[in-house]
């Protein structure tokens, strides 16, 4: 193979390997979500963006506009909403988003999770 085949080569493959190697899932279809709840997670947790990490990416249906995480006395769509269930770490503590596909996203405490429709049924 010539030198400059196999530098484009390389170029083709080097992004390839950065994202095998990363410990963060995956998720192109979420990518602009996951860069915008990372700055979310930054500023709530009093950190640089750089310093948050995704730990999971879960592709779910949520049984309302509540995006599984229902406040009280606030009424939601009744409607299923294609989206998903987002973990990160940020300044050593575990924040939980929900988000639907349009982009909408909230920081949903533990005391009011609820899960998604179970896989299959989305």
């Amino acid at each position: 193979m010539s030198r400059s085949r196999l530098s484009h080569a390389c170029l083709l493959v080097l992004p390839l390997l950065h994202a095998c190697a990363s410990s963060e899932p995956v998720v192109p279809e979420a990518r602009e979500l996951l860069d915008t709840v990372r700055a979310d997670a930054a500023r709530r947790s009093n950190v640089a963006a750089s310093q948050v990490r995704v730990l999971k990416v879960d592709s779910v249906t949520w049984r309302d506009g509540s995006l599984g995480c229902p406040r009280p006395g606030v009424l939601a769509t009744q409607a299923l909403v294609p989206g998903w269930r987002i973990q990160v770490e940020a300044g050593g503590h575990a924040l939980d988003y929900h988000a639907s596909r349009r982009g909408g996203f909230l920081a949903c405490p533990a005391g009011r999770a609820q899960d998604p429709l179970p896989s299959g049924r989305d």
